[in-house]
């Protein structure tokens, strides 16, 4: 029977999709950085040395019957592992690379919008400062107060002698 027209058709899946399980993209990248960190450090030197002097003196010294790898030929089954792991080894820390990049690329970016944050908030309080300021000049300090306080107290002052001075004066007999 045709497919109707009117019904959206089903997710098709590949064989690949079938048979293999989905892996998550970052399990694979976190992994590679683990194997980069791993081949970055004194241990993995360590071991790959132990690795090629066992190889060397097996296929030097070990039972004729037992060596895998020929002097003769210059070890080239070990050459041939060694540029093995070598090609395996620079795609990944490439790639751990890239992530890293990544990641600075993302820290770069949220510290510049914190820093532009940090501008804002700045000018913002320089202006709110600035309004206080211009705020504070309008309004009466201390001394400003003493000398007005002052002024009073010498006009009152001036008026009660001046009123002394009217009642001490004997009063003009009216006509």
């Amino acid at each position: 029977m045709a497919e109707r027209l009117d019904q959206p058709k089903g997710k098709r899946t590949s064989l690949r999709e079938r048979f293999l399980p989905r892996r998550n993209d970052d399990s694979f990248g976190r992994a590679s950085e683990g194997i980069a960190r791993f081949m970055g450090t004194p241990r993995f030197l360590v071991y790959m040395t132990i690795f090629c002097v066992v190889w060397l003196a097996w296929n030097t010294w070990g039972p004729e019957h037992l060596r895998f790898d020929s002097v003769a030929i210059g070890f080239t089954l070990l050459t041939l592992m060694l540029s093995l792991q070598a090609s395996y080894s620079a795609p990944l820390i490439l790639l751990a690379q890239n992530r890293q990049d990544d990641r600075d690329r993302v820290s770069a970016e949220q510290d510049r919008q914190r820093a532009e944050r940090n501008l804002a908030d700045t000018e913002f309080l320089a202006r709110e400062m600035a309004a206080l300021r211009i705020a504070l000049g309008e309004v009466a300090t201390r001394d400003f107060v003493r000398s007005e306080l002052r002024n009073l107290l010498e006009e009152i002052e001036a008026g009660r002698e001046a009123a002394g001075r009217d009642a001490s004066e004997p009063d003009e007999p009216a006509h």
